[in-house]
This record gives structure tokens, sequence and C-alpha cells, in this order.
């Protein structure tokens, strides 16, 4: 068994759950009730409830359960889906803002792949057993298009066509501000920020990767904008990083400084455009701009 950290506590009366969160701050209240369960924690030499309260002098040894191990593959799950299209061959939904596309660190359960799985069954493998279907992504609270592949073929056929660039996006963002000319084009490459690693940053730095983003004005009012946008590059966070670099952060986007007066970014997947993977016919699909959109295009 791991060795157990050992303090003594010197605060105030607190509830153990809470001080061991504190104390130990790495690991989460959550992580610190299961360890308290799982009775890995000793009070002055007695194992200890999460209820349990620590006083100054009192000592505590503790030993953290390991993290859950993540699923080898994800589940089916009913959860509602807003489907725009559907064939043989292919999906496209228009997912809400706040659903995770698919399992990872953190969100193992709840995702748009477990409702995917519950409503088709079966989709492409997608070469990897936590993202089955999943051609492109978005992020958690972007809305709007995305496609799902529901056999191999057509997976390798929609995914060829993004990594082409022959897949078409068109993206609608209310920003903050009013850009000075009606048109442009952001041409900056993108990396990692050195400091926030969470964030990625408009860079010269090695390793910083081509992108640029297309955008038009297609209405103002007050301190907002609405932006059609459309990338020409697929880069993490494309849009968000070059609407902030070009001065008019997305509202409601906390990480690229567009504030918190929006429950979530306003950055929705407005349309789609690929070729048919199997009658090789132009297929667009438009999902509605959302009702939390101050802005609407006319």
């Amino acid at each position: 068994m791991e060795t157990p950290l050992t303090s003594t506590a010197s605060q105030r009366a607190a509830r153990l759950d809470r001080w061991l969160a504190t104390q130990w701050p790495q690991l989460s209240r959550a992580r610190w009730q299961k360890a308290l369960a799982a009775g890995l924690v000793k009070l002055n030499g007695t194992t200890a409830r999460a209820s349990d309260s620590v006083a100054p002098g009192d000592c505590v040894e503790a030993v953290p359960p390991p993290p859950a191990a993540p699923p080898v593959q994800a589940v089916a799950e009913d959860i509602p889906l807003d489907i725009l299209h559907e064939d043989d061959d292919l999906l496209c939904l228009n997912k809400p803002p706040g659903l995770v596309v698919h399992p990872a660190a953190g969100h193992w359960q709840g995702t748009l792949v477990n409702a995917i799985l519950h409503h088709c069954g079966l989709v492409s493998s997608g070469g990897h057993a936590l993202r089955p279907g999943i051609v492109h992504r978005l992020d958690k609270d972007t809305s709007g298009c995305i496609l799902v592949a529901k056999n191999d073929a057509a997976h390798a056929a929609l995914a060829r066509q993004f990594a082409e660039r022959t897949a078409k996006k068109t993206y609608l963002a209310v920003v903050r501000g009013r850009p000075r000319a009606s048109a442009g084009a952001v041409h900056g490459a993108i990396a990692r920020h050195p400091v926030h690693r969470q964030r990625m940053a408009v860079s010269r730095r090695p390793g910083a990767r081509e992108a640029e983003t297309a955008w038009r004005v297609l209405e103002s009012a007050g301190n907002l904008s609405l932006l059609e946008c459309r990338p020409k590059t697929g880069r993490t966070h494309q849009i968000r990083v070059h609407l902030k670099h070009l001065g008019h952060p997305i509202a409601g986007d906390r990480v690229y400084g567009g504030g918190a007066d929006f429950a979530r970014q306003l950055l929705h997947a407005w349309k789609i455009a690929v070729i048919h993977p199997t009658t090789g016919l132009p297929l667009e699909l438009t999902a509605p701009v959302p009702a939390d959109f101050p802005l609407q295009p006319r």
C-alpha cells in the first residue's frame, strides 16, 4: 500500500473531508470522500468518516485511492439527440452547448458518443474505442453541426475531406466590439500557450502550426457583433484564439477574454458542406441559430 500522508491539524475545527481537500488540494474532495468510505483515513489512530470533525492538534493519516480506471470502450446511454440528417452512411447532429463529444478524463459518461451508440447501435471504429464514429470535434460549449460516420468506409472518405480541407465549415460567433472592417482574415500560427497550458495562442515559436480564419460581420448592436467565420484550417480552439487575436473575443468565452455575462461561449457550428461518401453528391447541412444568441443573421 502507498505510504500514508500524515499531517497535524493546526487550524480551527473543520469537517474532515473538507479539511483533507484543503490540506492536499491536488486531490479533489470527491477523491477524499472515496478514501474515507474505503477506510483509508485515520483520525488519531482510528478509522475516520467524512462527517468527522478534525480539530487543532489532531493527527490525520490518509492514503488516497487510485484514480478511477478509464473504460475500455464507450457504452450506450439514452441521451436525446437533435438529428439534422441521417442515412445509411452518416449522421449529422446539432450538438447542444455543454455536451462533451467523446469520453475523456473527467467525462467518462454522458457524452455525445454515448448517445450516438444508443441511437445507432453500431458506427465506424474511428480508430479509437472511445471515439467511435467521430470524424471531427467541437468544444464542449460550442453548439451546432457535427458529423458522425456509421461505417469505416464513410469515416475514411469524410476524414480525407477534412485532411485535404475540402470539407467546408461555417461558424457564427457573437464577439465583443465592432470590427473596423466589414470582413477580413486572420493569419496566425497557433501553439500551446507557454504559461497557461490549457490554452492555445497565436505564436511564432517553433512548432506553431499555420492557421487561417476568414470572417465577415453580419450584424452589430451595442458592443456586440455577429461574425460569420470560415476556418481554412482546423487547429484546436482556432476561431476562439483568432478572434481574441483580432481584438474581438467571443462573448462568454472565459478562457480567451470574452467575459462571464453569458452562460457559455457564443460560438455555433452553423453549416457544414461535404461530398457524400457514397453518392458523391454535395451535402450541405445547417443547424438552427441557438436561442441564446443575442444577434441573429438576417
